[in-house]
């Protein structure tokens, strides 16, 4: 089953997907996007175009375990994203996600512009890779 990851954001959106045997996670696009349903629509032509049967949605906790406001923008967003789309969405637990995601930036030397263009998307592979652990 093809999983489509969505890392959340004000400004930027990324998006990740796995292979059909869910063995390799890799970044899609990070989208340009403020506007919810806008976003959506963009979210779920990718999810068609790559045949997704599912949508993990990055739940931003606190680091406490608690959900502030932005987890519960999250979750109203994935209501939103499984109405438009007709696919269950799951969320997976984001923390560190970010850090982790500039950690293995820092590996590739990737740095600047190039860096904030690809960020997002790499957060969404850790989300996706995350879930996938964990649903195993």
């Amino acid at each position: 089953m093809v999983i489509l990851s969505v890392d959340y954001g004000d400004a930027r959106t990324g998006i990740a997907a796995c292979d059909a045997l869910q063995m390799l996670a890799s970044p899609v696009t990070v989208i340009h996007q403020s506007e919810k349903e806008p976003l959506a629509d963009e979210i779920c032509r990718i999810a068609a175009e790559k045949k997704a049967q599912k949508l993990v949605l990055g739940l931003p906790k606190n680091m406490d375990g608690s959900e502030g406001f932005r987890a519960q923008a999250c979750r109203e967003f994935a209501a939103l994203l499984s109405e438009k789309s007709g696919l269950p969405v799951d969320f997976q637990d984001e923390r560190l996600t970010t850090v982790s995601a500039h950690n293995a930036l820092n590996l590739t030397n990737t740095r600047g512009k190039k860096r904030k263009a690809v960020v997002d998307a790499v957060s969404a592979v850790i989300i996706l890779e995350d879930y996938l652990r964990r649903t195993k």
